[in-house]
């Protein structure tokens, strides 16, 4: 299983709107015959790429799977199918499937008198696929922050510089988790002072299709007509009010949107439906503080992870802000899930502490699916 889990994450950002998915195929005597992984929305599933690896050697044996075969046809034909006509005898799968029009497959497996048993190192399996099983849960894309700051919170100086806080490793770093999600937004404020590009450099994986490029821009005002975000790199939402002027933007790159109900910014609720809408299952946003504490005041962040370099600046905007906190007991506790460094820097990667177990990664280790 931790074989297929690896495997698995060999699809990370490349199979959206459908969940990572990996497979070994054990013969009958328990050698490995066949392994497979989800490669691309639309093409063959995890079992099917290691059942055409393992050939007649399946007949008889084990398929071991991340997730609950799917019992569907979407663009591609149920995997639950496909292993009853293989001979598998046995399917071993870490986590059950969510979806309302995949799930079933372990039933009708057993149905079809194959040895079905679930749940072997669900928790793992789920935290790789955990995007996809919190957009399922929840209807809406996995929102993960990202920020880079000093160590007394600052993410940029006082005169407004900010290149570069964190070192090459970190930032290298920053574009995995980019090239990993189906969109990276910012907010008006990112978009004037730094004209990002927002696509990923040095992609490892040139297959893998650039990240969605959404720029939150109320007013219509942030966004140039020349900007680097409305390149050819990769394609681009500006999303504006919807009484906003922008005439000098590009229709195809206009999303209109209502404004929040308290008058400032755009509702956020509308946004990630419209994304959601657009098959974005996950969400990496880099915008700054103003509109990280929006996300954060709305309950829609997931996950953060926090860059952190050893330097002090005393002075300058911090990486949070107006998140509707008002005192220490209401305080947004977080649950530190992991430390890493990366040359001089250190990163924090913490989940919301609201965020219970069933609605992050071990409920998923009950629940998950195959959207073709």
């Amino acid at each position: 299983m931790r074989r297929a889990i690896l495997l698995a994450a060999r699809g990370l950002g490349s199979t959206s709107p459908n969940p990572i998915v990996g497979c070994v195929v054990l013969d009958p005597a328990g050698e490995v015959v066949g392994e497979g992984w989800h490669e691309r929305a639309g093409g063959p599933h995890a079992e099917v790429n290691a059942l055409r690896q393992a050939g007649e050697r399946a007949r008889g044996g084990t398929a071991v799977v991340t997730l609950e075969p799917c019992n569907h046809t979407g663009r591609t034909g149920p995997c639950a199918l496909a292993l009853i006509d293989a001979g598998i005898t046995r399917v071993v799968h870490a986590v059950a499937d969510p979806h309302p029009l995949a799930n079933g497959g372990a039933a009708t497996l057993a149905a079809a008198g194959i040895d079905v048993e679930g749940g072997l190192l669900a928790d793992e399996a789920a935290a790789s696929n955990e995007a996809w099983l919190i957009s399922v849960l929840r209807g809406r894309p996995f929102v993960l922050w990202k920020y880079a700051a000093t160590l007394d919170g600052r993410i940029a100086a006082l005169d407004g510089s900010s290149r570069w806080i964190t070192g090459p490793q970190a930032r290298a770093d920053v574009h995995r988790l980019r090239s990993e999600a189906d969109a990276v937004v910012v907010g008006s404020g990112t978009m004037a002072a730094d004209d990002p590009h927002l696509a990923v450099r040095d992609h490892e994986h040139p297959g893998r299709p650039q990240p969605l490029r959404v720029v939150l821009d109320t007013a219509a005002t942030a966004t140039k007509a020349g900007a680097r975000v409305l390149d050819g790199a990769a394609a681009t939402l500006i999303c504006v009010a919807e009484d906003a002027e922008a005439a000098h933007l590009p229709r195809g790159s206009l999303l209109r949107l209502p404004r929040a109900a308290d008058g400032t910014g755009l509702d956020l609720t509308a946004l990630l439906a419209a994304l959601h809408d657009r098959d974005v299952r996950s969400v990496l946003l880099e915008g700054g503080p103003t509109l990280a504490g929006a996300f954060v005041r709305a309950g829609f962040v997931d996950k953060v992870v926090g860059y952190l370099a050893p330097a002090l600046l005393g002075a300058g905007p911090t990486a949070l802000g107006g998140a509707g906190i008002t005192s220490i007991g209401r305080a947004l506790r977080l649950d530190v899930a992991e430390t890493t460094r990366f040359g001089p820097d250190l990163r924090i990667t913490a989940y919301p502490r609201p965020a219970t177990p069933d609605t992050r990664v071990t409920a998923a280790a009950s629940a998950t699916t195959e959207e073709s």
